[in-house]
């Protein structure tokens, strides 16, 4: 059945609900759907790539009927190893309760509440940013679905990557460290396709830049977090804009939506994410998606749908599933065929979540978040001095070594004090220059050749004890 929210389950008004929107009674049950006979399962088909069948991280299944050529898209990338596991703690860690620490801060941003480690994943805002690109194989299928003329599917595959990203949140309920300012996190994973750079651009506010070259794509983007703490729960709402651009030109533009965080005295803590998030096309389509809040009596929670639509505003295809698990399409406008079985067996898979680590985390990191911290002997003489993989606080948690982490955590946060006088007195990013008219940060280039020839003068020493 259809679910259906009170005013008393929502702590505050998402904005977005406030919209006169047409389709807000178009949400049924996806388990059902899911679990149905209707929707056809056929096996799994792995793509041959680093991360194969045996790291579990691109299986796809019902995807029979998608074109072999899309389906092989990718699998010319080279293999390479990477870790299926952290380290061994070298400590047993004790508990700490988060309210005894918030319970002051009621009110206040929270993005300059200073926590214990403890609260902390082994991972930085910067490496966060790349975990949105976890599912970068969308990108690849959508820009050889549009070389062949078939600009429907590639805005569908778009649509799926916008939605995939969120899919790592499930259970993850540890803080990524906050970036100093300068610091840096380059991915460069040919097994992908692609090589990604970020930068944490200011430190009032918070912003962090991204830049990823990928195969036929790139995409950029910066954000910023308006944190708002209100006792039970942290309602996020990000700030900034993802641009993808084609080889052909074309391009597409997107913010993401909403994401709180419930039960910081009492219960068990989950996030949610929630919304719409509009998928700006500059030729023939746009896309919007709504992820649907959860409310306290909703038995199938984390459902999107959505719309695709040509300029005409004609709906040219529907979008369902769950950020958590997978999205399918149906052709036409789903909701105008009525809710019977015929028009879901009509579906096509277009994104599964990949399966859970073999070795699980107690920060619920997925098999590719993983690997985003490993320092492997050969990378670290290639590193700036400024990557988030050589920052100690951050080093020492993955090894359980949480004495240390905590008084590093402490150093560093002392002098991140100087950031804002930094920044008043004219520091600039290193990598990216922020856009007089619009305000965004862009790459400005020079990373991947300044790392060709080792070549860091320019970069500060900011992980390091003040002179």
């Amino acid at each position: 059945g259809s679910v259906t929210d009170t005013d008393e389950d929502n702590e505050r008004v998402d904005a977005a609900e406030e919209e006169t929107d047409e389709d807000e009674h178009n949400f049924f049950d996806t388990r059902d759907f899911l679990s149905s006979s209707s929707f056809k399962s056929n096996g799994s088909d792995f793509r041959t790539s680093s991360f194969s069948s045996d790291d579990g991280l691109n299986g796809f299944d019902s995807e029979d009927d998608i074109d072999p050529y899309i389906k092989s898209v990718g699998s010319n990338f080279p293999y390479i190893k990477r870790r299926k596991k952290l380290p061994d703690p070298v400590e047993r860690e004790k508990g700490v309760s988060l309210w005894s620490m918030i319970k002051d801060n009621i009110g206040k941003d929270l993005t300059k509440v200073c926590l214990p480690v403890y609260f902390n994943e082994p991972l930085s805002s910067l490496q966060k940013c790349f975990e949105d690109l976890e599912y970068s194989y969308l990108l690849d299928r959508a820009y050889e679905w549009g070389k062949r003329g078939n600009n429907l599917m590639r805005i569908l595959n778009v649509a799926a990557f916008a939605v995939s990203g969120y899919s790592s949140t499930e259970g993850r309920i540890c803080k990524p460290f906050n970036p100093l300012l300068g610091e840096t996190y380059e991915a460069d994973f040919p097994d992908k396709g692609l090589r990604f750079f970020s930068e944490k651009v200011s430190h009032h506010p918070m912003i962090v830049a991204c830049h990823c070259q990928g195969t036929g794509w790139k995409l950029w983007g910066d954000s910023n977090l308006k944190s708002k703490f209100w006792g039970r729960s942290i309602q996020l709402d990000p700030v900034g804009v993802l641009t993808l651009e084609f080889e052909d030109g074309e391009v597409f533009q997107w913010s993401k939506v909403t994401t709180s965080i419930y039960n910081l005295i009492l219960g068990k803590l989950y996030c949610d994410h929630y919304g719409t998030m509009r998928i700006e096309g500059n030729r023939e389509y746009s896309c919007k998606l709504k992820f649907k809040e959860q409310s306290i009596i909703d038995r199938n929670p984390h459902q999107v749908h959505g719309i695709v639509q040509d300029r005409n505003g004609r709906t040219m295809a529907s979008l369902l599933g769950k950020w958590d698990e997978s999205m399918h399409y149906v052709n036409g406008d789903y909701s105008a065929k009525g809710k019977g079985q015929e028009s879901l067996s009509e579906s096509h898979l277009l994104w599964r979540r990949s399966k859970p680590p073999k070795y699980p985390t107690r920060y619920n990191l997925t098999r590719f978040a993983i690997t985003l911290n490993e320092l492997t002997p050969g990378l670290k003489e290639k590193l700036p001095p400024t990557d988030s993989r050589l920052r100690p606080d951050q080093r020492y948690l993955e090894n359980g070594e949480y004495e240390m982490a905590n008084s590093e955590k402490l150093r560093l946060e002392q002098r991140q004090r100087q950031a804002r006088k930094m920044q008043e007195s004219g520091w600039k990013p290193s990598w990216f220059a922020k856009d007089k008219n619009s305000g965004t940060y862009h790459y400005i280039g020079g990373y991947w050749e300044a790392r060709e020839q080792r070549k860091w003068d320019s970069c500060p020493d900011i992980f390091g004890q003040i002179p």
